[in-house]
């Protein structure tokens, strides 16, 4: 089955507002704590090895980083946050340029929220989709490194998750289990990023085999 997403391509990376893109189509935001695999999954999602840079040092992010789809339509991995050993002046400079960006860019159509499955919805993560429902934006969250639970625990887990976003949020903010490694979840969350982008062939969830 095509991808849809396999064209992005790395376009800038924006420090300041006026350099982001013009403020047109329609662009899908991926927001995380610094480690939590934001970058493996925004490549396992596209089908690129390296389409987003990946380090063992959190933090690594540290601007607003545009990848082209199509004319118009747009990934935007935003820096990671919550990392301790970021001066003070910049994360206050991310912090501006974020609230900025979540209030003012009318391009924006989605944000996906990248939790590591073993430590979901911290502080950081609900100010992110504090930021989504302040603008009536949908939002997604992926429980990333699913792999590292069992799956009674991932399950559970994903089960505690939903029911806490269905009560403070209600429909507007949906929840996955999510592997970059074994690839579970990558094409429920490619679905759901390629409707937001409107590009008029996101594919259709592949069913699951049957269990023995």
């Amino acid at each position: 089955m095509s991808n849809p997403l396999n064209s992005a391509e790395y376009v800038l990376a924006a420090h300041l507002p006026r350099q982001l893109p013009p403020d047109g189509g329609r662009e899908v935001a991926f927001a995380g704590r610094s480690n939590a695999g934001k970058s493996s999954a925004l490549n396992a999602m596209a089908g690129h090895n390296k389409l987003a840079r990946t380090s063992k040092t959190p933090g690594r992010t540290q601007q607003l980083v545009y990848f082209r789809v199509r004319p118009e339509r747009w990934l935007v991995d935003l820096p990671g946050y919550g990392y301790a050993k970021v001066p003070p002046d910049l994360r206050a400079h991310w912090q501006s340029f974020i609230n900025g960006y979540f209030r003012d860019r009318e391009a924006l159509v989605g944000l996906v929220v990248v939790m590591d499955v073993r430590h979901p919805l911290r502080e950081f993560d609900q100010q992110m989709l504090a930021y989504a429902h302040a603008r009536a934006l949908p939002a997604h969250c992926i429980l990333t490194k699913a792999d590292k639970l069992s799956r009674g625990a991932q399950q559970s887990t994903l089960l505690q998750v939903r029911r806490q976003l269905q009560a403070d949020y209600g429909e507007h903010v949906t929840a996955q289990l999510f592997s970059s490694s074994s690839k579970l979840g990558v094409d429920e969350l490619r679905s759901v990023v390629a409707g937001w982008l409107d590009l008029g062939s996101a594919p259709r969830e592949t069913p699951q085999p049957a269990e023995a």
